[in-house]
């Protein structure tokens, strides 16, 4: 090659390298100044009832680089416990443009794939995903869906087996259940269990906050101790419901630990706070790119069992060392 061919060649490849890195610079910035906007709808209220570890999500999402005002708008909404609002509030959020819509428990899942067929859904807390017909299945949920299951089976015998271990002599358990959600099929569930753990057990049906103090009496009046099924609705009235436990002198078993600060017995399940937090994850791998159809249903790996002494102190129950060495936090 001569010295002139090759001096042009050099240019060239100078210039179509400034070019290359002109375009690539260009792409970034535009993807740096690419603004997500996520829907959020928290079926509970904003000052009570929540699941612990709600803000722990916000907290993962910043660590991931989404920052309100920066490149993050949030469309947020709250149900304030009412399952027949859950539709018009999701109808009302998509119709925002949102990137993602994030909720939590069945009944919003529910509400949220109904609302939208196209917009990315994370979902966590789900009872049943499979069941509901929230996913075809965990691992490839096929369709605008995926998040979190609670992974229930685990749950219920181990409620049953705690609540025996605390108090011997117990025979007979009522579990509340709201009778207008999908989670009242698990109801039906722990029924078939009591036998295995020497317990009967009687449902009792709440359909509204108004049902809550002749239900806890209902209990009173016919078992020796009560479950409570996870539920916006009852979430909603929680120092309401723990009070009811308390006059009626029940051992009380719950789903999240915010029941036990408000003065209830015991809660055993999920780390909520971390489900929280990989529903973060979820959502950016989305907002990345990702399809929820490919992204599979998580279990929950971790469980959290918390104590609170003081109401044990009032019922006359002496918590076993076992559990109390167990528990995760002790409420004293």
């Amino acid at each position: 090659m001569t010295r002139g061919l090759l001096s042009f060649a050099l240019a060239l490849s100078w210039v179509c390298g400034v070019g290359v890195f002109g375009v690539s610079a260009s792409r970034a910035e535009e993807h740096a100044l690419k603004v997500a906007r996520i829907g959020f709808v928290d079926p509970e209220s904003p000052s009570a009832g929540r699941p612990s570890g709600v803000d722990g999500f916000w907290q993962r999402l910043r660590d991931l680089g989404w920052v309100e005002g920066q490149n993050l708008v949030i469309e947020a909404r709250w149900g304030e416990g009412r399952y027949d609002q859950l539709p018009t509030i999701m109808a009302e959020v998509v119709s925002k443009r949102v990137d993602v819509l994030v909720t939590y428990n069945t009944p919003s899942g529910i509400a949220a794939k109904r609302a939208t067929s196209t917009v990315p859904i994370v979902d966590v807390l789900m009872g049943d995903p499979v069941g509901t017909g929230l996913a075809a299945s965990l691992a490839r949920p096929g369709s605008n869906l995926t998040g979190l299951s609670l992974g229930w089976a685990d749950i219920a015998g181990k409620w049953l087996e705690l609540l025996h271990e605390i108090v011997p002599q117990i025979s007979s358990v009522a579990v509340i259940a709201n009778p207008n959600t999908p989670l009242v099929r698990f109801a039906k569930e722990i029924q078939m269990l009591g036998p295995k753990h020497g317990l009967k057990i009687r449902v009792v049906e709440v359909p509204g906050s108004g049902a809550l103090d002749r239900a806890f009496k209902e209990a009173g009046q016919k078992t020796q101790g009560v479950l409570v099924l996870p539920d916006p609705m009852i979430a909603a009235h929680g120092a309401q419901v723990t009070a009811f436990a308390a006059k009626q002198r029940l051992p009380s078993v719950f789903f999240d630990r915010f029941f036990v600060e408000a003065g209830g017995l015991m809660a055993y399940g999920p780390d909520t706070s971390v489900m929280f937090r990989r529903a973060a994850d979820y959502v950016d791998k989305i907002l990345r790119g990702a399809k929820p159809s490919d992204l599979p249903i998580e279990q929950p790996t971790h469980y959290v069992l918390v104590i609170n002494l003081k109401t044990a102190k009032a019922l006359g129950i002496t918590i076993p060392e076992s559990i109390l060495l167990r528990a995760d936090e002790v409420i004293r």
